[in-house]
């Protein structure tokens, strides 16, 4: 029977590295984001003594868009593999946050990369105002302040959760 249990322990154990599998994908998936990227960043150059103000600010807001979202990708990925597969080997490419970031703090750069995102998304739509009607304007802030909402209560948590482990120790 105890082998029988050290059986499944270590089958659970190793199915971690299933999740290899999505890290890679995220991977693949950034170095497809990155060419729209480059893209992107063609048409903003080449337009760039054609557009007025207005469509440089959202041209470059779009490509700072672009750069959360990557980062984003980039911070679960790190975060994501070295707190549910493995450490990474101590290198001199070493990056500041690794072994620092919990599952718990990665929620909260996860939500208020959202809460960052959206606001870029907000200000891109607001600086188009005249092409929405006020109803969709209403839900894309009452959305926006949902992620806040959400973030706030994210780190409020935490927050709590932290002050609690330090009264068990």
């Amino acid at each position: 029977m105890k082998s029988l249990e050290l059986l499944v322990e270590r089958i659970i154990l190793s199915s971690r590295w299933l999740l290899v599998i999505f890290y890679l994908g995220l991977a693949a998936s950034l170095a497809v984001y990155a060419a729209s990227f480059i893209y992107k960043f063609y048409k903003v150059a080449i337009n760039a003594l054609v557009y007025d103000e207005a469509d440089m600010i959202l041209a470059i807001l779009g490509l700072i868009d672009a750069a959360l979202v990557a980062s984003l990708i980039v911070m679960v990925m790190i975060s994501g593999y070295e707190n549910f597969v493995s450490r990474f080997d101590e290198g001199e490419d070493q990056v500041s946050f690794l072994g620092k970031l919990d599952s718990g703090s990665l929620k909260i750069k996860v939500a208020s990369s959202i809460v960052a995102i959206s606001s870029i998304h907000l200000l891109q739509i607001f600086l188009n105002a005249t092409q929405y009607d006020n109803a969709k304007l209403m839900w894309f802030t009452i959305i926006h302040l949902a992620f806040v909402v959400s973030a706030l209560l994210l780190g409020f948590l935490e927050k709590i959760m932290a002050k609690a482990k330090a009264k068990d120790s």
